[in-house]
């Protein structure tokens, strides 16, 4: 969507600070021995108290209310009672709600605890990544050029992107157009971030593969190449200048 007046900032400041909130309060939760089904439970408790709703349940009918996955799982991990958290496990959680008609998306890796199997560098390296993505983004850019950025950030640190998945515009429902802002230079892409616009900007940093593929399961993605990703994505508007961050208060730069 495109801020057109004050009540519409005002009305996407409210929904990205509650995702923003839950995803914290979310990963502080998260501990050794409780399930992510818990997790997810109190993730979902939060978005009710301020009256808002799962945006991958209300658009997609996802068997969660937040997407929660671990270690090899990319991302849409579906919270379950079978799946324990362990100390040093890799978990992403990516929160996305609907509040009053407005709609807001972020998430993060991090490591649970002590890094005993050294997978902070790559969390480290998506936060940097998307910190420095975000801070190059203004209107009039080309979408690819900040695809070439990231990919670019990912190799000096040895790393790869993810093609297949992208960020997005969002406002006035979880995916809008264009739905694509890939981690790479798409050479196909000449679209340019508009003045205004609301964007969901994600990386996603991989060791080894280049493509996420979906398992049996319909909704949790693996690496066509195995190994672990990290994924960290922030709201924004885009303005002339430094985008606004609007779900900042998750914390994840912090």
């Amino acid at each position: 969507m495109s801020i057109t007046c004050e009540s519409e900032l005002m009305a996407m400041k409210k929904v990205s600070d509650v995702v923003a909130y839950t995803l914290k309060e979310m990963r502080n939760f998260a501990k050794p021995g409780i399930t992510t089904k818990e997790l997810d439970e109190f993730g979902a408790n939060i978005l009710n108290s301020f009256g808002a709703k799962s945006a991958p349940y209300q658009t997609y009918k996802f068997p969660g209310w937040t997407c929660i996955s671990v270690d090899n799982e990319f991302c849409h991990g579906i919270p379950s009672n079978n799946r324990i958290l362990k100390e040093g496990d890799l978990i992403n959680i990516d929160v996305s709600a609907e509040l009053d008609g407005y709609w807001s998306d972020n998430g993060g890796s991090f490591v649970l605890g002590q890094d005993k199997n050294n997978h902070q560098k790559l969390v480290n390296a998506s936060k940097e990544i998307l910190e420095k993505a975000i801070a190059n983004i203004k209107g009039g850019i080309l979408i690819s050029e900040i695809g070439y950025l990231i990919e670019t950030e990912a190799k000096k640190r040895g790393y790869k992107v993810i093609k297949n998945l992208t960020g997005h515009e969002i406002g006035r429902s979880l995916h809008e157009e264009p739905s694509e802002i890939a981690n790479f230079k798409d050479r196909f892409n000449f679209k340019r971030f508009k003045k205004n616009s609301v964007v969901a900007v994600e990386t996603f940093i991989s060791t080894t593969s280049t493509y996420a593929e979906t398992l049996n399961d319909g909704w949790t993605m693996v690496g066509n190449k195995g190994g672990f990703m990290a994924q960290h994505e922030h709201t924004i508007v885009v303005t002339d200048g430094q985008p606004i961050i609007l779900t900042e208060k998750n914390g994840i730069f912090d």
